[in-house]
């Protein structure tokens, strides 16, 4: 990749899952990535292996529910780089039950990450993408967005969401930048291990049977990346060829 063309991403959620596979994927790529995440040990160890492997990768603490940690983020990319090129919206979680356990602390915690997370994104970084007249934002939902399954109400609803405020941003600031929306399917991750409900752990455990690697999500991340300045992808799902959802 000639240096025109490295681009400065910035990934959240990106100490495990597909914000690590994404992370990986696009440094060896030749792109500059700036990875945040509660957990900074996590990403201090991966940015210390990207760079190992001739990469470019600098990491910020960030929780995404707070607007502030998010302008914190993202005032750190620009203290580095001096332009931020893509914004990866990839954080959320997944604490799946029904609606009659009364999990509303968990409830909470989807809409704040899950919605509220991208949100932030967007507004931290827009104004500076507007400004130069370039940037995309690739937002990261789920098959989720489009169909609900029991014990996945509230989950569902945060990632029809995410997909609503994609199309609408696309529609918003179509011409300069790109949006992007990417709903994988069933993925390796850890995403499962915040589910505290036994009926729905035992659901999920069985879903995950047929799951991909998340680098299966990254390779769908740079292919977006990567298409001509006057080329939208607008959607994609990713999903296991064996999954029948």
């Amino acid at each position: 990749m000639q240096a025109t063309d490295s681009k400065v991403i910035l990934i959240t959620g990106a100490s495990s899952g597909i914000g690590e596979a994404s992370a990986r994927h696009l440094a060896a790529s030749g792109h500059r990535v700036v990875l945040g995440a509660r957990r900074t040990e996590r990403l201090v160890q991966l940015a210390a292996e990207i760079r190992e492997a001739g990469g470019r990768a600098d990491v910020a603490q960030l929780d995404v529910t707070s607007l502030d940690s998010m302008k914190t983020f993202v005032a750190f990319a620009l203290d580095c780089h001096g332009q931020i090129d893509v914004l990866v919206n990839n954080a959320g979680v997944m604490p799946l039950s029904k609606l009659e356990a009364l999990k509303i602390d968990e409830w909470n915690r989807m809409i704040d990450v899950n919605v509220r997370g991208v949100l932030h994104g967007i507004a931290a970084t827009l104004p500076h993408m507007q400004a130069r007249r370039s940037g995309q934002v690739i937002n990261i939902a789920s098959i989720g967005a489009y169909t609900v399954s029991p014990t996945a109400a509230v989950y569902c609803a945060t990632k029809f969401a995410v997909a609503a405020i994609t199309e609408g941003l696309r529609q918003e600031v179509g011409g300069d930048i790109r949006v992007t929306l990417i709903s994988p399917g069933v993925v390796e991750s850890e995403l499962a291990e915040s589910i505290s409900d036994p009926l729905a752990r035992d659901t999920m455990r069985d879903f995950r049977k047929v799951a991909i690697k998340p680098a299966a999500i990254a390779r769908a991340i740079g292919f977006a990346i990567e298409q001509p300045a006057d080329v939208d992808v607008s959607e994609m799902i990713v999903r296991p060829t064996a999954s029948p959802y």
